[in-house]
């Protein structure tokens, strides 16, 4: 009868101890889960704001460039000016 029933207790262990198993693995596996969702959304939000300094340095490039093209046609009209001063 001792035997049966220490048996039973350790057959209830076993069985107790399989479910804290399954339930451990499952709560590992939602936090790997979880862990990746976070990479992946501080990825995406690096490569956004990589996108963003991107078009804000093409922004600032073109507008450089149209300063400079204007400060030259500037500089050629004044060139041409002082030129037809000179010759009259």
């Amino acid at each position: 009868m001792r035997k049966i029933i220490l048996a039973a207790a350790i057959a209830t262990s076993a069985l107790g101890l399989a479910a804290c198993s399954e339930t451990a693995e499952t709560e590992a596996g939602e936090a790997v889960d979880a862990m990746a969702a976070e990479a992946e959304g501080a990825a995406d939000a690096a490569v956004e704001g990589a996108a963003d300094a991107a078009e804000a340095t093409e922004a600032a490039a073109t507008e450089a460039a149209d300063a400079a093209t204007e400060a030259a046609d500037k500089a050629a009209e004044t060139a041409e000016a002082a030129a037809a001063a000179a010759a009259e």
